[in-house]
Order: structure tokens, then C-alpha cells, then sequence
């Protein structure tokens, strides 16, 4: 196996890693989210509206590893 090959199967196995802890930490996010809409349901516009900021910054994060894995992967 070449250092190609090595370094293509290395960047697929990171932006799968990065692709997995996205949508775990998206999913435990959501979770708490309506955890909190249902005990406080007069909260729902606040909770909704973090949650919606987290999320996008939990997705800012895997975009910029998985780009991150890719330039590795084609250097």
C-alpha cells in the first residue's frame, strides 16, 4: 500500500469520526432541548433558539475537521 493510499483511507476514517460525533453531539443536544421545552413550556422560544446556535456551531466544527481531513487526504 502506498502513502496515497494510506493518506486517502486515513481522511475518510477521520471524516467519518468527525461525521459520527456531529450527529452524536447534535442528537444530545436535541435531547436536553426538548427535555427543557417539556418541563417549561413557556421557555420553548429561548431553548429553541440556543439550540439552534449550538448546533450550528457543532456543524461549523465538523465542517472545518472534515475539510480539514480532506486537504490532508489529497496533500
Amino acid at each position: 500500500m502506498d502513502a496515497q493510499a494510506i493518506a486517502f483511507l486515513s481522511a475518510g476514517f477521520g471524516a467519518a469520526g468527525v461525521t459520527f460525533a456531529a450527529g452524536f453531539g447534535i442528537s444530545k443536544l436535541a435531547s436536553a432541548a426538548m427535555q427543557g421545552i417539556a418541563r417549561q413550556p413557556e421557555a420553548a422560544g429561548e431553548i429553541r433558539g440556543a439550540m439552534i446556535i449550538t448546533a450550528a456551531m457543532i456543524e461549523g466544527v465538523a465542517l472545518l475537521s472534515v475539510v480539514i481531513c480532506l486537504l490532508l487526504g489529497f496533500k
